[in-house]
């Protein structure tokens, strides 16, 4: 299905009074503070978030997995999927694919459809954690890190094939989670490991493209719960360092072990260049893959304060970062999980906006905590979503994405499209 102009416009002409309503006073409000409404009206809307290609179906546990119906059956179907979510909030106008799941067999055909729903591809991943079908080796014990030279060579010859496909899409970057590592003491040489994994990765980063990254994600544990070969951010921006100016950190907001400062992580790396990409997602214990902004919100505010605190181009900042959800929606219609997410990225980055910059450093700098925590909480209890409902009705979205989802029944329309037993490619 397509959503059209013509229904966003009836949706917006519903929501017109309540809406003028709230957005006036606040307009009122910030024009007191000294902050210019249109500015941050047009740096909202201009924030864009990545929908990857894997996270468009029903998610689940190695426990079980409980279909929606109507889920993408291909690639093509995806890429309709974002294009729906991209008609709805004007905010989701990028897909991440993951290779061997989405493989295009008709590059142009496939660009073709993305531009005709305003899409392009974001960064490109590879999957180096599962064994595919007619896979000569196994990654059983590892892949970039194996023992074993053949079985490096298949991971390093995937990701370079992987960049290869990106690269006809129009992606500017790769990036590798390893789920390599051990789950017994003695299993794994440390040392051997780590310097086997940076010299695949050296042979990866010789084939990329010069216009494009590597982005090297972490993760402390799972599927190997003794180590990991990646295992922290230091560990990344290690090899990221090592490989060159084209490497740079990715970082999952589920790779963290309990209460890790990850504001703290995301400030080391943007002072040293080394911030290649976000995957946004929430957790209560760990890797939990819930919606964004479900569990954590304040935590996700100060990530964008610090984002916002390293940069003063607004542009350079959402042009040179990549900005993706990473998620698995076990109870909920992915498509509104996914609404819901970029709702949340969008209302972090709106009150990071808000921050008062000038007088949280004086607060810094005269040692008064208790100054800055009041300056600091007072943009993150703003109610910024006037501001992101005018941001979406200046771009031709939907006042109330979600609310619209429902209204048109989307979602039976997919199942009557498609079916009930489809079933989407990915995790």
């Amino acid at each position: 299905m397509r959503i059209t102009q013509q229904h966003i416009r009836e949706h917006n002409k519903e929501a017109e009074d309540k809406h003028t309503a709230s957005f006036l006073p606040l307009v009122d409000q910030l024009d007191g503070k000294g902050v210019e409404v249109d500015p941050l009206v047009d740096q909202i809307a201009s924030f864009q978030v990545a929908i990857p290609s894997w996270a468009l179906g029903a998610g689940g546990t190695r426990f079980g997995r409980f279909p929606i119906g109507g889920e993408p059956g291909n690639l093509e179907e995806k890429i309709t999927d974002v294009g729906l979510l991209h008609a709805l909030n004007r905010s989701s106008g990028a897909i991440s694919l993951h290779i061997p799941w989405d493989i295009p067999e008709d590059t142009a055909a496939i660009r073709a459809l993305a531009e005709e729903l305003d899409l392009v591809f974001d960064a490109v991943n590879s999957n180096t954690f599962q064994d595919q079908e007619n896979q000569e080796h196994s990654y059983k014990f590892g892949s970039l890190s194996h023992t074993d030279t053949a079985v490096r060579k298949q991971a390093v010859e995937h990701n370079i094939e992987v960049i290869r496909y990106g690269a006809t899409l129009g992606s500017k970057a790769l990036t590798v989670w390893l789920a390599d590592g051990s789950n017994f003491p003695g299993q794994q040489n440390f040392r051997k490991a780590l310097r086997r994994t940076r010299e695949s990765l050296e042979e990866i980063y010789a084939e990329l493209p010069d216009d494009w990254q590597i982005l090297i994600e972490y993760k402390p544990y799972e599927p190997n719960f003794y180590s990991m070969v990646i295992p922290d951010w230091g560990t990344s921006f290690l090899l990221a360092g090592k490989l060159g100016a084209k490497a740079r950190t990715l970082v999952d907001l589920g790779h963290h072990l309990p209460n890790t400062n990850i504001e703290q992580i995301v400030a080391t790396l943007s002072m040293e260049e080394k911030l290649g990409g976000f995957h946004f997602n929430d957790s209560k214990y760990g890797d939990d893959d819930l919606t964004t902004g479900a569990i954590q919100p304040y935590q996700l505010f100060l990530i964008f304060n610090e984002l916002i605190e390293g940069t003063d181009d607004y542009a350079d900042l959402e042009n040179n970062i990549a900005w993706m959800i990473d998620a698995s929606h076990n109870v909920k219609d992915p498509l509104e999980d996914l609404l819901q997410s970029v709702e949340a990225i969008k209302k972090a980055y709106a009150k990071a906006l808000l921050v008062d910059r000038r007088g949280l450093e004086e607060a810094r700098e005269a040692n008064d905590p208790a100054l800055a925590q009041s300056i600091l909480q007072d943009a993150f209890q703003s109610d910024v979503r006037p501001l992101l409902r005018e941001a979406r009705i200046r771009s031709k979205a939907a006042a109330d994405p979600l609310r619209l989802y429902r209204e048109l029944g989307v979602r039976d329309q997919l199942i009557e499209e498609r079916g009930s037993d489809t079933i989407a490619t990915g995790l």
